[in-house]
């Protein structure tokens, strides 16, 4: 069991600052906007007090003490536990011998996570129709979680 939390958290923190790095390149190369970490952790922080859903949307509602951390915080942890379904599926041997096709499965399907849960949750809608772009938001969607893959798999190249 310590094997599997440590590679997990490893795998998933290695992933994450991956996708971050993306997000940078991003921004610098093409002037896209990084993601907005404190809007995550103001709907996080709804949560506790029953608030799934930001209907009006995300930025109609008030600021929350401290939504930045926890936007990142939480972003970090989503990294873990998605690293933690790829173990928990193709077992904590993976690690020692990994293929990218178990990596490039959970990236792809992780993509659902953002699309059906935080999204809509975050009032951007169903796969972000709701944004002024939504077919340009979802290839960065996709673009982003293959890269999050591309950080399963090295990361796990590195600490097995």
């Amino acid at each position: 069991m310590l094997g599997f939390l440590y590679y997990a958290f490893l795998m998933g923190v290695g992933a994450t600052v991956l996708l971050d790095l993306w997000a940078q390149l991003l921004r610098v190369t093409f002037g896209i906007a990084t993601p907005p970490w404190h809007f995550v952790g103001r709907w996080f922080a709804g949560m506790p007090g029953g608030r799934f859903v930001q209907s009006d949307g995300i930025m109609q509602s008030p600021a929350v003490d401290g939504e930045l951390a926890i936007g990142w915080v939480m972003h970090y942890v989503i990294g873990v536990l998605f690293a933690a379904a790829l173990l928990a599926i193709w077992g904590v041997d993976w690690v020692h011998a990994p293929r990218f096709a178990p990596a490039l499965v959970v990236g792809l399907v992780t993509v659902g996570a953002g699309w059906f849960i935080l999204q809509p949750g975050m009032g951007v809608g169903v796969a972000c129709s709701g944004a002024p772009k939504p077919n340009v938001a979802r290839l960065l969607n996709i673009a982003g979680h293959v890269v999050f893959a591309i950080g399963l798999y090295g990361s796990a190249l590195l600490v097995g």
